[in-house]
């Protein structure tokens, strides 16, 4: 069922890198026809990040454009770009990651493109939005942990700021931007008419500021780095065990017993130290080292099966071998086979979602640069002697 939500629905995909592809292929995942339109000769500068490389093929392209068929066309002639405008006007989705100011100067604005497909969802994504004096600028998922705080938030006192090892902007771009593409989809419903999506990179690392955000606007305090742990609540992070670490989270004050429970400590639920969380928060250190203590002699895995028993959260710290390697992992179904070209053994983490306790299936392998260029111009009615021109002028590869 998962797969065939947006069957019938075509989206013309004009992005690259990571927020936008990883939207599409979420759009792709759900059953939409993708069409990822790449430049000529060069296509998605993912394909050039090597490495590491799969089959000889980036690993990072092959991530995040499952499920679409690559066509080359270049829209900086002007060829190009009456295909794109007919293109776009087959289309029920169009998104694209050029700089503010870009696509409107090539005739592919919303007002441009939604005048000849008034039911068309247009999606542009930006690096810091589409007003503003850095409008214009360009913008990486790094940069933009720098730019909206995140990286001040993240690490251990004293340290150097240091980004969330995740590409959390950029993909966290690429779900809103989804999200914004469905719910316009769900209004042209009701209404018949299409409209205009706007996601940039800068507001969704905002968003994840939320909470630092609230706390901040509550206190005029600026929040700390405090490593795995959080401020509002403890324990909440990382403790030492003999052999690694294992991570701790006591929520409330019945789940904090549960945790002295669990490591043999029941007194230290009754210390006046740390009987509320106020008073664990205020006393964190001294509640830090009385914990460590207790988990520093004993293994990881002894820890993890204390507290669960003990009914209380907790997870060893597992890289991602071990995560892959983990049978709740198996279990879920979260990692599938999906060979490519030149590796047959390839396997991708799958759509995080399942619809009546499936998950998407039937996915198709990433695209080679251009492979569908010819079956999809055609398929719009151009005949051999067009194509042959439109290769001539440079318009398409």
């Amino acid at each position: 069922m998962l797969e065939t939500i947006l069957s019938g629905t075509r989206v013309i995909d004009f992005t690259q890198n990571v927020a936008g592809p990883y939207a599409t292929q979420i759009l792709g995942d759900f059953g939409a026809e993708v069409i990822k339109v790449e430049r000529p000769g060069r296509g998605d500068d993912t394909r050039d990040w090597l490495p590491p490389e799969i089959g000889g093929k980036s690993a990072t392209f092959l991530a995040l454009n499952r499920n679409k068929a690559s066509i080359c066309v270049d829209i900086d002639k002007p060829a190009g770009r009456d295909v794109m405008r007919k293109l776009v006007a087959s289309a029920d989705v169009f998104i694209h990651s050029m700089k503010p100011g870009s696509a409107e100067a090539r005739g592919l604005g919303y007002d441009d493109l939604s005048a000849v497909n008034p039911k068309l969802v247009y999606c542009a994504i930006s690096a810091f939005g589409q007003v503003g004096p850095l409008k214009g600028l360009p913008g990486y998922d790094p940069l933009m942990q720098a730019f909206t705080g995140i990286m001040s938030t993240t690490g251990n006192a004293g340290d150097d700021p240091v980004r969330v090892g995740v590409s959390l902007i950029d993909m966290g771009t690429g779900l809103w931007s989804a999200l914004g593409i469905f719910a316009a989809l769900m209004n042209r419903m009701k209404t018949g008419q299409g409209a205009s999506v706007e996601a940039s990179l800068m507001e969704t690392g905002i968003s994840w500021m939320t909470v630092f955000v609230a706390s901040y606007l509550a206190t005029g305090r600026l929040p700390q780095k405090l490593g795995s742990a959080m401020a509002m609540t403890a324990p909440y992070e990382l403790f030492p065990s003999a052999d690694g670490h294992a991570f701790i989270a006591a929520g409330n004050d019945r789940l904090f017993e549960k945790v002295c429970e669990g490591l043999g400590c029941p007194e230290l639920a009754r210390d006046d130290r740390f009987r509320t969380n106020s008073l664990r928060v205020a006393n964190r250190a001294a509640l830090r080292e009385a914990l460590s203590a207790r988990t520093r002699v004993q293994t990881t895995a002894a820890i993890v099966a204390a507290l669960r028993k003990a009914g209380a959260p907790c997870s060893e710290m597992n890289d991602v071998s071990q995560m892959l390697g983990h049978e709740q992992v198996q279990a879920s179904g979260m990692v599938e086979s999906l060979p490519v070209e030149g590796a047959p053994q390839h396997r991708v983490v799958a759509l995080p979602l399942k619809i009546n306790g499936h998950r998407a299936g039937g996915a198709k392998p990433p695209p080679r640069l251009g492979a569908d260029t010819v079956q999809v111009l055609a398929d719009l009615g151009y005949d051999t002697a067009a194509l042959d021109t439109l290769v001539r002028e440079g318009a398409i590869a």
